[in-house]
């Protein structure tokens, strides 16, 4: 009996030791949520998941959902049966080799009870393969098809023709929460996906200015929240009004220093909500000297007012670099709408470039810094978005 399932592969939970069924059980988890609009049964044999008893109807949308998983590395749509090597040989010979001229055969034996070793069954296969087509050649480098031939502990064995890249990573929760300083901007999607894809669940912040940026601003990061929340999760926005606080600084602080000042309180709001949400981190989509912002004394500055821990993905990517990831994950389309966010709210001409801890301490004394942050954090909505 033969049946197709999707062989699932994870990547670096090998190098997990004792705790890896930790990483292993919230994989599964993960993956049973991501398809849960889909009748299947998931199962597990020796370093390999294994979706089965689904509509094979379906099995083009699974596969693009699974495509989404932290964790997993690659997917192949197999042939399951029961092991034996007149079955190997029946279901090699059922693949279609009409269309390429040179064959591989690979071997994975997982199960050591067979009597073969995995280097026999590939000369036998491709003996095999080649006595029915002949217009056939081995190409042991750069074969037009791979044929791998898999043999589990489970007593079955899985043959497919084609792997399919997933995401990658860590199963997403794995590393605990981090709030993420969300813009409308390029980077800090693509920030959120590359720290998901280390583990961190993601909480976020938006900060807005209304009047002075307008609806469709803020209805721009809930788009992208949505987009962002197919690969991360479940994300809740927490959208904090910035406009008393961003007229207060310009009423009161150098126009140089506005947006130094401007950051450093946002990440005491940032801090503040980390805290009271059990995050262990901040995020943020800054990379090194793209604007003035975020050089290297810029950074120090605005990172001098919190105690967590900064976590900043794209921190050596460059421009074009952050934008292929965006394209990637499908964000760039939203994140590049002419709409305006808070930090273009206010904008000097020429901001500081190299700003010192000292100045910025001295200009905030003429700011009633615990009232502003008060009265944002008094009336912050609370969206929660989950299109994973």
């Amino acid at each position: 009996m033969k049946r197709k399932v999707l062989l699932l592969k994870f990547g670096e939970l090998f190098l997990k030791g004792r705790n890896r069924h930790e990483f292993i059980n919230l994989l599964k988890k993960n993956i049973s949520k991501k398809l849960q609009e889909f009748d299947f049964r998931l199962s597990e044999t020796q370093g390999r998941l294994i979706v089965s008893d689904f509509d094979e109807a379906n099995e083009s949308a699974m596969i693009s959902k699974l495509q989404q998983v932290f964790g997993l590395i690659a997917i192949a749509s197999a042939t399951e049966f029961e092991t034996s090597l007149e079955n190997i040989e029946k279901m090699v010979l059922e693949l279609d080799f009409d269309d390429v001229k040179s064959f591989k055969v690979e071997t994975k034996r997982a199960d050591k009870n067979f009597p073969m070793t995995s280097m026999e069954l590939d000369k036998h296969l491709g003996a095999v393969v080649l006595e029915k087509f002949s217009h056939l050649r081995v190409d042991l480098y750069h074969p037009e098809k791979l044929v791998v031939v898999e043999l589990r502990t489970n007593g079955n064995t899985y043959i497919y023709d084609r792997l399919i890249d997933c995401a990658g990573g860590l199963p997403l929760g794995s590393a605990g929460k981090g709030l993420l300083l969300l813009s409308g901007g390029i980077d800090s999607p693509v920030a959120a996906y590359l720290i998901a894809k280390r583990g961190l669940e993601i909480e976020a912040v938006h900060f807005h200015s209304y009047p002075y940026t307008s609806l469709q601003a803020k209805e721009k990061v809930l788009q992208l929240a949505k987009e962002i929340s197919a690969y991360v999760g479940k994300i809740r926005l927490h959208i904090v009004s910035f406009t008393e606080i961003q007229e207060e600084i310009h009423r009161n602080c150098d126009a140089e220093y506005m947006i130094t000042i401007m950051r450093r309180i946002m990440m005491r709001i940032a801090q503040r909500l980390a805290v009271a949400n059990d995050c262990g981190a901040i995020v943020t989509g800054e990379s090194l000297g793209q604007v003035a912002s975020q050089t290297m004394q810029s950074l120090n500055v605005t990172n001098s007012v919190v105690s967590l821990p900064v976590f900043r993905p794209v921190l050596a990517f460059d421009k074009e670099e952050i934008m292929a990831v965006a394209r990637k994950i499908g964000t760039y389309e939203t994140s590049i709408l002419p709409y305006e966010d808070c930090c273009t709210v206010f904008l000097p001409k020429n901001p500081v470039i190299k700003p010192t801890i000292k100045r910025a301490e001295f200009l905030e004394e003429k700011l009633d810094i615990e009232l502003l942050v008060g009265r944002a954090l008094n009336n912050e909505e609370i969206v929660e978005i989950d299109e994973f």
